[in-house]
């Protein structure tokens, strides 16, 4: 049997005084010194409520309270040896009634007992944690109810402060949508942890979903120390901040000039040495990256100043790390147009073959595009796309397709990966793109993909380089 609120049908202004209940119970009066041994005796039959402890004290002493439907008048729903129990030890039974308010009850609970009835298959109380904030997406069918529905969440989660309901779709430039709040505090500063590090952003501003922090992670673990990632549309950093916080060296831009100064208060936050932000169009970028970080690759390695040094061995190595000229991978996490955004690497490497297989040990980098689909299953609508985009056709064994999640019941979140072709990399630039010039080709040749290394322990074995920061 369970235990359910008072109902109050379409109530849209909460009344938490309405949700008083008392509740009839048989209890067993118990001598102190049996009460370890009778309690695990009757364990199946004992009350089991959240918050509700099944003994409690009485008079001057105490006794045991059993599960609902239970009576003094009528012990039947008890099990066999709990009935001899009692029998054997005389064991007196009384009625106790005990109250709930509406502290007691959960969300579920509270809704379920307040919405129509024809609103109850679906109770609207999940939402998605960010920092103080909960946000919500209601449907159109539970808007009349929508700041009961924000204050019982609030009253429910001791560590919300705001409770907001998103107002329209994700703007596709700069990925924010308006926001109503609900319940609680004005306060849209938010702190949120993610990937060992810390993320503070204005989350009317910029975009943040929770719910990839998984992805997050997955991608993250495919990047070396010492690798040169291009985080193309990077938001406040979920990729970009953990990445070179693990000794990536990562190139990070957003359009959205708030996301650009949280990512750069990331940074910092974080003390990370190797990741540097920018704030520009996502086409740009991708060439205007690619040029600075092989003019970049030229000079000397990049001290990290935030890796302590430990007390007891002072001698140790400071941390340098050696910057690679190309890029192993280009993140691109803008789900509703990325894909439109391939045609920037046509030319990306013009006239700098030189810098790849069979002159160095370099691959092409890795692109991974994310991207959204109705179809299922979705190669070859994302093989096309991918094609119309980039001006080239890729194999099917050539793109690794990665389930992200269901946006919407006809929707999906997939991560495209495939290395760049050499056909486009190489290309003539587009006319949009001939005036971001990388450096000349250095004299002497350089080794792509040099891991991290640490300075000599003294400066005779292998002398420090000027110390360098990217930030």
């Amino acid at each position: 049997m369970l235990l359910r609120p008072p109902v109050f049908r379409g109530m849209k202004l909460l009344d938490r005084s309405v949700f008083k209940k008392a509740v009839d119970l048989a209890a067993m009066k118990v001598d102190p010194k049996n009460l370890g041994l009778i309690r695990k005796e009757c364990a199946q039959d004992l009350l089991r409520l959240p918050r509700i402890a099944p003994i409690v004290k009485h008079d001057n002493g105490k006794v045991i309270l059993f599960k609902l439907g239970v009576t003094p008048e009528d012990l039947s729903p008890l099990q066999q040896k709990t009935r001899e129990l009692i029998a054997k030890n005389n064991a007196e039974i009384i009625p106790y009634k005990f109250e709930v308010d509406y502290s007691f009850w959960t969300v579920d609970d509270i809704l379920s007992s307040v919405l129509p009835e024809d609103l109850l298959g679906e109770t609207p109380g999940g939402y998605t944690a960010v920092g103080h904030i909960a946000h919500l997406n209601l449907r159109e069918q539970y808007l009349p109810y929508k700041y009961l529905i924000g204050q019982v969440i609030l009253d429910k989660n001791p560590s919300l402060r705001t409770v907001v309901n998103k107002l329209d779709s994700i703007d596709t430039v700069y990925r924010n949508f308006k926001m109503e709040v609900l319940a609680g505090d004005d306060d849209f500063w938010v702190e949120q942890s993610e990937s060992g590090c810390r993320f503070q952003f204005d989350f009317s501003k910029v975009y943040w979903n929770t719910r990839l922090h998984t992805e997050h992670d997955r991608l993250i673990s495919l990047f070396q120390r010492g690798e040169a990632v291009c985080d193309v549309m990077a938001g406040v950093g979920p990729f970009a901040v953990p990445a070179g916080k693990n000794g990536v060296i990562v190139l990070a831009n957003d359009l959205n000039p708030d996301s650009y100064k949280a990512m750069v208060n990331n940074i910092s936050l974080n003390k990370i040495a190797y990741t540097k932000a920018y704030n520009m169009d996502g086409r740009a970028f991708i060439h205007h990256a690619a040029a600075e970080l092989e003019e970049l690759a030229q000079g000397p390695p990049i001290e990290n100043p935030f890796k302590k040094r430990s007390r007891t061995k002072p001698r140790q190595p400071v941390e340098v790390v050696s910057i690679p000229p190309t890029f192993q991978h280009y993140v691109m996490n803008l789900p509703a147009s990325a894909l439109e955004f391939l045609d920037a690497f046509k030319g990306v490497y013009h006239n700098r073959s030189h810098l790849f297989k069979p002159h160095t040990t370099a691959e092409l980098p890795m692109i991974h595009v994310y991207c959204f689909t109705k179809e299922d299953p979705p190669t070859q609508d994302l093989l096309g796309r991918i094609k119309e985009a980039l001006g080239w056709e890729l194999k099917e064994e050539e793109v690794s397709m990665h389930y992200v999640r269901k946006v919407a019941p006809m929707k999906d979140m997939y991560c495209c990966s495939f290395r760049l072709p050499a056909e486009v990399a190489f290309a003539p630039k587009d006319a949009q793109y001939v005036d971001i010039i990388p450096p000349p080709a250095p004299a002497t040749t350089i080794t792509a993909g040099q891991a991290i290394s640490t300075g000599a322990e003294s400066t005779e074995e292998m002398p420090h380089p000027p110390k360098r920061s990217m930030v």
